[in-house]
């Protein structure tokens, strides 16, 4: 490409497929060509249906990497990405601290000590074979994302720059400044636009399609229109992000990340693999919960309580690079017993960077000092910034039961990053592994949905979506019948985020995890009843909200169900009632499913093989 003619915008608009010949009647055959002027195969017609060969809900880190790891080993196949909005809108690219990847061999660490670290952060949750090849791609990905132009910080002699995240031995967490997520998002956005990968825009997942036990596609509302729309596809890639924002008023988690593609496979009957593991960020702003990155204390950051005290001494040798389940309930401990400042869910500890220095803070954490500034009205070069721990990262998610190419239990179906769960993190995520993970599993899931679209001469039969769609089209014309009252919905949300933090948060108990069940339950009742007041279809938002609370509603369900069978403390989950962790007889992983509207539990062992379980010090 001629650098000088480049125009991004119009690159961008090249790559978005035209959504408004998308109907129930099909689109007709597309022909647009790659980066390179061949002709590839957007949307076809099969069975009286829009079809293409793979098809990834969600645009993070992990759909794109799965949308170029189709286009690069299967040219031929045409590739569409289908976001609710724009493709740049997304968790990776709120991501600050790092991506860990071991590239450094020459001072002492290797892949052995980056697995190792991975499974004790997890407290044993992890299946070490998964992590064994996890951390291995970990250092290709951080070379591929290198050469495919990722802005990185550098050493003095070029090499990427790498420092401490919590719970690692060595510096393998790989940065650009604080802006780590937005620079590999903007990075792998080019790379699929310029693979000949394209992009629906402004459609919502409302379910998966099966024909016989195969996915055969997915149905769609288009958000711009109202209109419901089956697709087949040959494979599709579930990259849809995780379910955090179920704790709706203190979450880094962005608003458009709710649980979609993780609820559509529990009501296909996929199993959810652990949902109760929930990872509060020790440090978010005390407005709100946007992040204050963990870079900050990588960088010397220290954690101060109202006495003046660096306050991570009792609880750490680590201090305040412990792992980030320590770091948060050491915070709330110090706000419990008197410690902290303020009251009530304005209570708060500082995060004091102000000995780094200006030139360190500017060149290091620009993007944190913009967050503190703008959220709390203070300049962290000159002052420490308040912050409490918020809700932050699923280690839940789909079941994957083959980690080489993420494929799930139902043939066609793949998933990847936050929405998946190959047992990596176990009940704790080491900072700097979730953008990792998105670029190991997102490439390795779409080389596999790449390989099964590949073998199959045919699309499925499509008559299950139409029927899904048909029945979309009545539950949504049901909802937005106009007669709700407006602010119902936002005053059910609200009340349902408060229920979950006060309930199963980051301190929890029996007692309390009982109550929040039952809550649950009569607060799905009133959100299934509810109507919405606005009864137009086209960019109707009170209707994106009403479906996204019913998925969170869902996934909050089954958090609680298995938080509440988990009579143990481990990593993240933190039972008050049973404050030991309990390898006799929950080394194992949580599995729910549907039973009707119901969640039902399993148990499936966790895979140990190079590190014998022990106690977890830092």
């Amino acid at each position: 490409m001629n650098e000088s003619n480049f125009n991004r915008r119009d690159f961008l608009k090249s790559a978005c497929i035209g959504v408004g010949a998308l109907s129930l009647s099909g689109c007709g055959d597309e022909i647009r060509r790659d980066a390179d002027g061949e002709p590839i195969k957007n949307f076809g017609n099969e069975n009286g249906l829009p079809s293409i060969d793979v098809l990834i809900i969600g645009s993070g880190g992990a759909g794109l990497r799965a949308a170029v790891a189709v286009r690069k080993k299967h040219p031929s196949l045409g590739v569409v990405v289908v976001n609710k909005g724009m493709p740049s809108r997304n968790a990776t690219c709120m991501a600050e601290g790092g991506i860990n990847g071991v590239i450094d061999f020459e001072h002492g660490d290797s892949h052995k000590l980056h697995a190792y670290d991975t499974v004790k952060g997890s407290d044993f949750l992890g299946d070490q074979d998964v992590i064994a090849k996890f951390v291995e791609k970990a250092t290709e990905a951080i070379h591929e994302l290198d050469y495919a132009g990722m802005p990185f910080s550098r050493k003095d002699g070029g090499d990427v720059a790498a420092r401490f995240a919590g719970g690692a031995k060595f510096e393998r967490c790989n940065y650009a400044a604080d802006k780590t997520g937005h620079a590999m998002m903007h990075a792998c956005l080019d790379e699929a636009i310029s693979s000949g990968v394209k992009f629906l825009l402004d459609h919502y997942l409302l379910d998966l399609s099966t024909d016989g036990d195969t996915c055969e596609g997915v149905v769609l509302l288009n958000i711009r229109t109202g209109d419901v729309v089956p697709i087949l596809a040959k494979a599709v890639v579930l990259a849809s992000g995780g379910y955090t924002r179920l704790f709706f008023n203190r979450t880094s988690t962005p608003f458009n990340a709710t649980g979609d593609g993780i609820a559509a496979a529990l009501r296909a009957g996929l199993a959810f693999k652990d949902p109760e593991m929930l990872q509060f960020h020790p440090t978010g702003v005390r407005n709100g919960g946007a992040l204050i990155t963990e870079a900050a204390r990588g960088l010397g950051g220290k954690l101060i309580n109202n006495k003046g005290e660096r306050f991570m001494s009792r609880y750490s040798k680590k201090m305040e690079l412990a792992p980030r389940d320590i770091v948060s309930r050491s915070i709330e401990t110090e706000i419990r017993e008197g410690r902290g400042f303020g009251e009530g869910m304005g209570s708060y500890v500082l995060l004091d960077v102000t000995h780094l220095g200006e030139e360190k803070i500017m060149g290091g954490l620009p993007q944190i000092r913009h967050v503190a500034m703008l959220f709390e009205n203070m300049d962290l070069v000159k002052e420490p910034v308040k912050i409490r721990p918020t809700a932050h990262y699923s280690m839940g998610g789909i079941d994957v039961v083959k980690f080489d190419d993420m494929s799930t239990e139902m043939p066609g179906l793949y998933a990847a990053g936050e929405t998946s769960c190959a047992s990596i993190h176990g009940a704790n995520r080491l900072g700097g592994n979730s953008l990792t993970d998105a670029a190991v599993t997102g490439k390795l899931a779409g080389e596999g949905a790449g390989d099964y679209a590949a073998s199959r001469a045919a699309f499925g039969s499509g008559k299950r979506a139409s029927e899904l769609a048909q029945k979309w089209q009545l539950r949504i014309k049901e909802i937005v019948s106009g007669s709700g009252e407006p602010n119902e919905l936002y005053s059910l949300r609200e009340e349902f985020g408060r229920q979950n933090w006060d309930n199963m948060g980051i301190f929890r108990t029996g007692e309390k995890l009982e109550a929040l069940n039952e809550t649950l339950k009569q607060i799905q009742a009133r959100h299934a009843e509810m109507k919405i007041a606005n009864p137009n279809l086209a960019f109707n938002t009170a209707l994106i909200d009403y479906l996204e609370l019913g998925n969170l509603i869902l996934l909050a369900r089954c958090a609680c169900v298995g938080a509440l069978n988990r009579k143990e403390s481990r990593g993240a989950h933190t039972r008050e009632d049973y404050p030991k962790r309990d390898d006799v007889n929950f080394l194992k992983h949580t599995l729910v499913r549907l039973n009707g509207d119901e969640p039902t539990i399993s148990y499936k062992d966790v895979v140990i093989t190079e590190f014998p379980v022990e106690e977890r010090k830092y």
